[in-house]
């Protein structure tokens, strides 16, 4: 028998931002807080394409798939930063003809030609953070783009030519109604981009939003508000065409992530940047954290790994459960044991796992079932406790 290898793709992260958005507490810094050539574009472009070559010595000639620029804000460092990070990706490593390249960007740091830049240097999707269209809810959450720039960028991705655009909604934000959500889908139904990702707020510990909550400036989120606006926001992007195809991603028959269908469907990925974190056939590490100490390694002629863990085999089915049942597509019961596919049975009967595609054998959530996701998935888990539980039942 022949064995497929999972889908391969690069994460690089940009850690560059010009102000720190009140809720984030991603691996992101602002020009004040960085020194010498870590606050560099181009010291990131030398490190990032040193990184990309090391990736290429440990991989091969393994195909890229997938390539994903997050941050942090990319669009800070200029379309031409982002094209020649590309091209050296094309100069080590064999780059798939229909490869999907997605950079995260700015509204506020994008323009038409920034697009047509991109666009001619082969990336082909485009992901904005918008967040919401309403000033008051942006103000919350520390946001400097204007309401309405979000659509405008989004409009002029698609005019240079980016078949796949995505907009970002964050929901449940203290202050905001519901009204303010339906007005928020409804710009990025009018923006005409083909893949919306939603998410509720969380209060991270550390970060500013979180501060302002512990003083008592602002509610905390509540996650019945957040049930609601799932629910409204989630309709009105179906009665547009839009599908969900992961609990917290909808977009137009496909125009799917790849690269995060990677993650979700248990592939492989190597990270490129401060911070980044990659994963290699059950080995998962990531590297240090701040700017100048990954540079600085990397022109060193030293890894910048900042640490590295192998996976048992109950960690690697744990996290296919968790991740796969996520998806629209679900997970087959053949990876889940007999306790768990006793509870994915009373999932069925509780409404929150479909009984048709059960009966064929797939765990899908049904619309009650992704507002309890994570309750479905611990229950799954908790009632398949087979001592190997690494090994899927089927495959014995």
């Amino acid at each position: 028998m022949t064995s497929v290898p999972p889908a391969f793709g690069l994460y690089v992260h940009v850690p560059f931002c010009a102000t720190r958005c009140g809720y984030c507490d991603f691996n992101t810094y602002t020009a004040s807080e960085l020194a010498g050539d870590a606050a560099s574009p181009d010291g990131w472009l030398a490190a990032a394409r040193t990184e990309i070559a090391l990736a290429a010595r440990t991989v091969g000639d393994r195909t890229v798939e997938t390539v994903f620029v997050g941050g942090g804000t990319p669009s800070l460092i200029g379309a031409d930063r982002l094209v020649a990070m590309l091209d050296t990706v094309r100069e080590h490593l064999p780059l798939a003809d229909d490869a999907e390249v997605t950079t995260e960007s700015n509204p506020e740091s994008v323009s038409p030609e920034f697009f047509d830049r991109l666009r001619a240097g082969g990336f082909t999707r485009i992901s904005l953070g918008m967040q919401s269209a309403a000033p008051h809810v942006l103000a919350v959450l520390d946001r400097t783009h204007t309401p309405g720039r979000a659509v405008a960028a989004a409009r002029e991705a698609r005019a240079a030519g980016f078949g796949h655009v995505n907009l970002d909604l964050i929901y449940a934000t203290p202050g905001e109604t519901d009204d303010d959500l339906r007005a928020s889908a409804d710009a990025v139904l009018d923006a005409g981009v083909d893949h919306v990702s939603a998410y509720a707020l969380i209060v991270e510990d550390g970060t500013a939003l979180a501060r302002r909550v512990r003083r008592g400036e602002l509610p905390a989120p509540d996650d019945d508000v957040a049930a609601t606006r799932y629910e409204l926001l989630d309709a009105r992007l179906r009665d547009a065409g839009l599908s969900w195809y992961e609990v917290s991603n909808w977009s137009l028959p496909g125009a799917e992530c790849r690269h995060n269908l990677g993650y979700w469907r248990d592939g492989d990925w190597w990270g490129i940047g401060p911070g980044a974190h990659s994963h290699l056939a059950g080995t998962r590490w990531w590297n240090v954290k701040h700017p100048a100490r990954w540079a600085g390694a990397l022109a060193a002629g030293e890894t910048p790994e900042g640490g590295r863990e192998e996976l048992t085999a109950d960690e690697r089915h744990t996290e296919r459960v968790m991740l796969r049942l996520r998806l629209a597509e679900g997970m087959a019961l053949t990876l889940l044991h007999d306790g768990g596919r006793a509870a994915a049975a009373r999932a069925v009967a509780e409404g929150l796992l479909d009984p048709a595609a059960h009966a064929a054998g797939r765990a899908v959530l049904t619309d009650r079932g992704r507002l309890l996701a994570d309750r479905v998935v611990t229950d799954l888990l908790i009632a398949d406790d087979t001592p190997a539980a690494g090994t899927p039942a089927g495959a014995r």
